[in-house]
């Protein structure tokens, strides 16, 4: 079993004067916190426009600065918004590229679409054809990262002539694949394009048994990889405090942890909003009695309850645990505090029998995965012949000028 944190940036109103800042460089000394641990993974989302919820819009600028705070916890995008309307695909392979680089090598590429109305309607993303755009953006962008030159592309999204993407990234062929995946289609989805499975639904460990074999038996049996190389993996979210007083950890952690829900409905489901108006930490208060009790908040409580509860996940099959651990008002020291309670008491035993369980998967989907991969087709690569030359502007006027002077 690996572990992972999760970062949305949550910040509820009122805004003070430097209260972003502080969000931030707390987050920051938070994954530096968990790299020192031995944490696995530090995802960062990315999400525009949805106060309070989500200030992560620019996820590439937090990972780079965390790649220079720390030494060997995986920096995972989770996620990049993939259709072109909001990030041009080769500006997503050059980031990607420059981060594994700058990283040593330790990024994760997930990518998503969003489904929120704020972030579709605000790049002009069409709601019905995002899914498609995700598809396309993500495999051109793997071609782009792992091709030299990229052969160029005409397509329903978007179209872009051959060039040299550069940087190329350290890891090859690229970063491993992810998706966000909400719901058991989604996840099937990621299983038959050999993707990784970043997986929001908070379910139980009942319910992440059948999604993980369900997972498994598409990446054996239908896999065909939408990118270079199969990422064979599924991760789980859950809320997360650890205090060796369960009714402290749930004080700590578990309104957060509510927020987080209520924040995502707002901005999703059930919301009326007003940019830079609505208060939504104070309609949660007002909703706060009403609401149902955060009965998928078993990441919350103390060592042993956490133990038992990651304890079926890892029957389940689970790869990966990330913890939602920066939610609401959940405050830094407590973050900290939990986390280094949890790396002291429940970690250990859990990492111990990774080494074997990794070796015994690889083993297990090997041949499956040199199937999968004889199944894709790929993208013709061009003969030197075949790559365009192109002229410089400065070339093109003189060449133009000198002919029409000619012909005068």
């Amino acid at each position: 079993m690996q572990f992972g944190i999760f970062y949305e940036h949550q910040l509820p109103r009122p805004w003070g004067e430097g209260d972003e800042h502080k969000l931030f460089q707390d987050a920051l000394d938070q994954v530096e916190l968990a790299d020192r641990l031995g944490i696995d993974y530090a995802w960062e989302v990315e999400h525009h426009f949805l106060e309070e919820y989500s200030h992560s819009s620019a996820p590439e600028v937090f990972l780079a600065a965390c790649s220079q705070r720390t030494q060997r916890i995986r920096l995972g995008h989770g996620i990049v918004l993939m259709p072109p309307g909001y990030n041009a695909p080769a500006r997503i392979a050059e980031r990607i590229a420059t981060l594994d680089l700058v990283s040593n090598g330790r990024v994760e590429f997930g990518s998503g679409e969003s489904s929120s109305l704020a972030e579709l309607g605000g790049f002009h993303v069409p709601l019905d054809s995002k899914r498609a755009h995700w598809r396309e953006a993500l495999e051109q962008v793997c071609n782009m990262m792992a091709m030299d030159p990229y052969p160029g592309y005409q397509g329903e999204s978007f179209s872009m002539p051959c060039r040299n993407v550069v940087p190329k990234p350290l890891q090859k062929p690229h970063p491993p694949l992810w998706v966000a995946c909400s719901n058991r289609e989604t996840i099937h989805l990621a299983a038959r394009l050999g993707i990784g499975a970043l997986t929001f639904a908070f379910v139980d460990p009942e319910d992440a048994k059948r999604w993980v074999s369900e997972y498994y038996e598409i990446i054996e049996n239908e896999c065909t990889p939408i990118g270079h190389a199969v990422n064979a993996n599924i991760a789980m979210v859950t809320g997360f405090s650890c205090h060796e007083d369960e009714a402290e950890a749930r004080r700590r952690g578990e309104d957060g942890f509510r927020f987080f829900g209520y924040g995502l409905g707002h901005h999703y489901i059930f919301g009326a909003h007003k940019p830079g108006r609505t208060d939504i930490w104070a309609n949660f208060e007002q909703a706060r009695a009403t609401l149902p009790r955060a009965d998928h908040a078993r990441g919350i409580g103390t060592p042993d309850q956490l133990r038992a509860h990651i304890k079926g996940f890892e029957e389940a099959g689970v790869d990966q645990v990330i913890f939602i651990q920066q939610g609401g008002r959940n405050r830094h020291e407590h973050i900290c505090e939990a986390l280094e309670l949890f790396a002291e008491k429940v970690m250990p035993e859990f990492q111990a029998r990774e080494t074997e369980r990794q070796a015994e998967k690889n083993a297990r989907l090997e041949p499956a995965i040199e199937r999968a991969l004889a199944r894709k087709k790929w993208m013709a690569p061009l003969s030197d012949e075949e790559i365009p030359e192109m002229l410089a502007l400065g070339r093109q006027v003189a060449e133009t000028s000198e002919g029409g002077d000619s012909g005068a």
